[in-house]
């Protein structure tokens, strides 16, 4: 990198000690003064009329001291998307998560107790489960006041004229494939405190994703229960995992600050593991019907795609992954002609929510699979024919997405030299290579009306800086970036800086870590805080040293003149010489940086991003065709991610994300048996384990993003995106079976390679 000191280092997380030794706080570990447990009862069928609800026996429970229904919830108050979730049910249940009741007790104990002597009477009915079935005329509707079990949400991209390019194409090629459910797996498992004080403002202890969108829902909240102009406070406990499942406010919540105005104590709830699994929202099963063309020459003409997702009961950000998978739809490579319709659909499923990639690994293990299926049809090498159709820089994708840096070709070439493509194309026998390409948001994502994140920095008399941020870290190393970034700015040692980001009575306004932003977004932010601190502090030094301030720097926390070496200071000298004097003042300063981003037009267009990260997975696997098992041999993963902060947490997020995306192609899914989970927990939910492992490379392709801090990009959900499409492709190349159903499984090569020994 250019001549840093800070920036461009492998710094282990500044919050590593902590974690390592046990002194973080969790929100399982937090305990307040007088705390109550609560626990949620949930109802018994997936979908039934509540004729019945008896909670008399439990509040004369010995150490209950609230019990909560549907009746004590304001009425009409909804959450979610779509406004269609009360967080406490009656009437019917339409999920097997729906929350039907809750207690208060001094411990958990006694709160289960009390759960197990509520009485429900249900007339259980029958149940829709399979998307396509709700979308038939006549069926049983989920909510009956919307009319529809299709969601009202016009998701359909137009661009150019596909009808006319398949009629120019000289190769088509079309088919099916499919996604299941696949839950976050967080270490951490949900849960709040919910605290009113004696004038009914609200602090909730939280390991949301969202603290100040959340701060605003509960501000909602307190309106509804009737505490209007109340002041709602968050504090982020240390989140053991977030990977977008606490990117939504949830029923559990709102129903600790129902239990927490009842009672008047504070309130806690945490999830078991097994309501972890049940109760949370996973990432959203989908059908994709895709075709793809291209000309003699191998140029892509078209790509036109029908997708239905698996709404289930109620609505959570689950239902706005059809916008975000139009990302790879349309710009994944240079496709001319696009044509995309989506369809959410109500079921008596369990609702989804945000993963990482949020959406675009789905769409992109449809699109990859099919390119590799386009590329065998026009007799063109896959890895050629992907370098053909490469994105560049300077390139306008049909969605209007401007493209500035774009490492695609050398991620693809990265790929080829170290799986060693040519060589291995021509390896016969069970052995196979794959490749699959990416595009992700990299420079924040206008989801929302503002993307922005805030910074404040206030510097002592010493040189010690805080700051306070309002970007989340959830495991990824936020905290640690951040703080390098002040430190390179500043001119001081990374152990002389503070960042915190985990309240927001004291820290600004951020719109929550997601879409891979927080490097590029809190990134800029504290960046352009800092540089103001360094101006202050140069302008003030200029007039002790007697020097232009144009000719100060700041190293190893020593101020001096470039030109006249004999002009120097010890930063802390200066800042106390800043402080006691007449008119003296501390230094201190703040920056909103929102990019320049754009929300979509009624067309779905505009450019959703400041920049784009790119990248591209090879893998080399060996198929055992007695039994179907995938073993795989090496894995290369090439990432554009513009300059790197820190390497080291870099090349982290691209092996988790990797590994992540290994078990979301060759085990990983939630089995649903009429709306009901069947493998809850980490026994049954196959997720890889360290002996899983397989050899990986994470390579780093360094281009220079003009608008990210120090040239840098997002890399937080890119590292799991095109996994599945690359293994799947390996897989055909060693066996000659192509998988369309995720995951994986050797069930299913068997399966496979049998129908293909008949057709032969």
């Amino acid at each position: 990198m250019d001549n840093f000191t800070i920036v461009g280092q492998k710094i282990p997380k500044i919050d590593a000690p902590v974690k390592a030794t046990g002194d973080a706080l969790y929100i399982q570990d937090i305990k307040v003064s007088g705390m109550l447990h609560g626990k949620i009862l949930y109802s018994k069928y997936p979908h039934a009329r509540i004729l019945k609800l008896d909670t008399s026996k439990a509040e004369t429970l010995p150490g209950v001291r609230a019990v909560v229904t549907a009746a004590d919830m304001p009425p009409n108050f909804r959450i979610g998307v779509m406004k269609d979730n009360p967080p406490l049910k009656s009437g019917k249940t339409k999920s097997i998560r729906d929350e039907i009741a809750a207690v208060a007790a001094i411990s958990t104990e006694v709160a289960e107790e009390a759960l197990s002597l509520i009485e429900v009477e249900y007339e259980e009915l029958p149940g829709i489960f399979d998307p396509i079935e709700a979308m038939q005329e006549g069926a049983t509707l989920i909510h009956e006041e919307v009319k529809s079990n299709i969601l009202k949400m016009p998701w359909k991209l137009v661009c150019g004229d596909v009808e006319t390019a398949k009629k120019d194409s000289a190769h088509i090629v079309e088919d099916t494939f499919s996604t299941q459910w696949v839950t976050h797996c967080c270490m951490g498992t949900s849960g709040c405190i919910a605290q009113l004080d004696a004038s009914n403002n609200l602090t909730l202890y939280s390991n949301t994703q969202i603290p100040s969108l959340a701060q605003n829902d509960f501000i909602e909240a307190l309106n509804a229960f009737g505490y209007k102009n109340r002041r709602v406070r968050i504090i982020q406990s240390v989140i053991g995992g977030g990977f977008g499942s606490k990117l939504d406010t949830y029923a559990y919540e709102y129903i600790a600050i129902l239990l927490a105005i009842k009672t008047r104590k504070p309130v806690k709830i945490i999830f078991s593991r097994e309501e972890e699994f049940f109760a949370t929202s996973p990432r959203q099963c989908t059908i994709t019907k895709i075709s793809q063309g291209c000309d003699k020459e191998g140029r892509l003409t078209f790509r036109e795609i029908e997708m239905i997702l698996d709404n289930g009961a109620y609505t959570s950000w689950g239902a706005t992954t059809p916008s975000v998978m139009m990302l790879p739809i349309s710009s994944l490579y240079k496709v001319p002609n696009i044509k995309y319709v989506a369809k959410c659909v109500y079921t008596n499923n369990t609702y989804c929510q945000a993963m990482r990639g949020y959406g675009n690994p789905q769409a992109t293990f449809a699109i990859e699979s099919s390119l590799d299926q386009l590329a065998e049809k026009a007799g063109i090498d896959p890895l050629e024919f992907r370098i053909r159709n490469s994105n560049e820089p300077g390139e306008i994708t049909p969605q209007r997405f401007k493209i500035t840096s774009c490492g695609m070709k050398e991620c693809i070439d990265e790929v080829a030299k170290r799986l060693a493509w040519k060589t291995k194309k021509e390896h016969k026998g069970n052995r196979g290579v794959g490749i699959a390409s990416l595009i992700h948001v990299g420079g924040g994502a206008r989801v929302y009306k503002s993307d922005g994140c805030g910074t404040i920095i206030k510097m002592d008399d010493f040189g010690k800086v805080d700051v306070f941020t309002g970007a989340s870290d959830i495991g990824q190393g936020s905290d640690t970036v951040i703080a390098q970034i002040v430190a390179e700015v500043l001119g001081i040692p990374i152990e002389d800086v503070n960042v915190v980001n985990n309240d927001t009575d004291i820290c600004p306004w951020d719109v929550g870590v997601h879409a891979s932003r927080t490097t590029f977004v809190a990134g800029n932010a504290a960046l352009g805080a800092a540089k103001k601190i360094r101006e202050q502090i140069l302008e003030a030094a200029g007039k002790l040293l007697e020097e232009e301030p144009s000719f100060l720097d700041i190293k190893n926390s020593i101020i001096y003149s470039t030109k006249d070496k004999e002009k120097s200071t010890p930063l802390g000298k200066a800042l106390r010489k800043i402080h006691y004097t007449l008119g003296g003042k501390m230094l201190m300063a703040e920056y909103f940086y929102d990019p320049a981003n754009e929300n979509f037009d009624r067309e779905f267009k505009g450019n959703l991003s400041v920049s784009y990260a790119y990248g591209a997975h090879g893998v080399e696997v060996e198929v055992d065709k007695e039994t179907g098992q995938v073993k795989i041999l090496n894995y290369i993963a090439a990432h554009d991610v513009g300059k790197p902060i820190n390497p080291l947490l870099l090349e982290g997020q691209i092996y988790g994300g990797g590994l992540q995306g290994i078990g979301y192609a060759l085990g990983e899914k939630m089995i649903y048996k009429n709306g009901r989970l069947m493998n809850g927990n980490f026994l049954d939910y196959k997720m890889p384990t360290v002996k899983d492992v397989p050899p990986v490379q994470a390579v780093i392709v360094e281009t220079d993003e003009k608008d990210g801090p120090f040239g840098a990009k997002g890399i937080g959900e890119p590292g799991l995106v095109p996994t599945a499409p690359a293994i799947a492709n390996a897989i055909y190349d060693a066996v000659g079976v192509r998988i369309k159903d995720l995951p994986i499984t050797p069930e299913k090569i068997l399966k496979a390679l049998k129908e293909k020994q008949g057709r032969t």
